[in-house]
């Protein structure tokens, strides 16, 4: 397991699809926004930002691709990173634009090692990690730590708080740019939020989520949504309807063929 992604991390990213720039945008945190110190994260609710769904040229049939107005928006490229990271109990380099035409990633990022609710959700995904290399997806986890502290937390047993070994490599974020390229950095803790990305192989981020502090996510619902995101890019013509999961029935975008479906339930 850990040659094969070392040998896939360290192979030339795909010329004819860079991801975009590391450059930060602006973050939409005010910088004057009291966060308490009591490590609860943000209370302010996000104002969602406007998008738009148009036609692809020449074609009649509205478009279900949505092209966001700023990065790093559902619809929008990935902001490339390259950074060390601990994998196998080693330190390796680990570069974005790697996976490029080879395959999907889920991309998360957590507050910080040695805490709480982050063990459960980066072991979680660990135990399940051959269902997504059955999809052709590599995993990645994102902290603020050094690769130092990764290192100690994989050494320590799960049964005190630990990681123990890892079937995919932690990222190490030091410089927060990586947090704030992907607007998951709440700037005056110095932390970043539980967001979660899948970025396809062309890398295009297909889905977010975004997390408080106190709230893990689901592996089950990360993988849920992967597959209907590979199925409807399989199947065009089709979209996912709530809860979809794969063997059951999808939807024509269409007034008249969405009945099938209608009827079908």
């Amino acid at each position: 397991m850990a040659s094969a992604s070392l040998s896939m991390l360290a192979s030339s990213p795909h010329a004819a699809s860079p991801l975009a720039s590391p450059a930060s945008p602006t973050p939409r945190i005010s910088q004057t926004l009291a966060v308490p110190k009591s490590f609860i994260g943000l209370r302010r609710s996000f104002t969602p930002r406007s998008s738009r769904i148009g036609s692809a040229p020449g074609s009649s049939r509205r478009s279900f691709v949505v092209n966001a107005s700023q990065l790093p928006l559902v619809g929008n490229t990935a902001p490339d990173f390259e950074a060390e990271a601990v994998f196998d109990q080693e330190f390796i380099n680990v570069k974005l634009s790697d996976y490029i035409g080879k395959k999907y990633v889920i991309l998360f990022f957590y507050p910080l090692d040695f805490t709480f609710v982050c063990p459960t959700e980066i072991t979680a995904f660990s135990d399940r990690y051959s269902d997504f290399e059955k999809l052709n997806t590599e995993i990645l986890g994102v902290s603020i730590d050094s690769v130092f502290s990764h290192l100690a937390w994989i050494q320590t047993e799960r049964k005190s708080g630990g990681l123990g070994d890892l079937k995919y490599p932690l990222v190490s974020d030091v410089t927060k740019s990586i947090s704030k390229s992907y607007n998951v950095l709440i700037l005056d803790q110095g932390i970043a939020l539980r967001g979660l990305f899948i970025i396809d192989k062309e890398g295009i981020i297909q889905h977010s989520t975004i997390n408080n502090l106190a709230i893990g996510r689901s592996v089950d619902e990360t993988l849920r949504t992967l597959q209907a995101l590979q199925y409807v890019k399989e199947n065009p013509d089709e979209v996912c309807p709530a809860g979809w999961k794969p063997g059951e029935k999808s939807m024509k975008p269409d007034p008249k063929l969405s009945k099938e479906y209608f009827k079908a339930i």
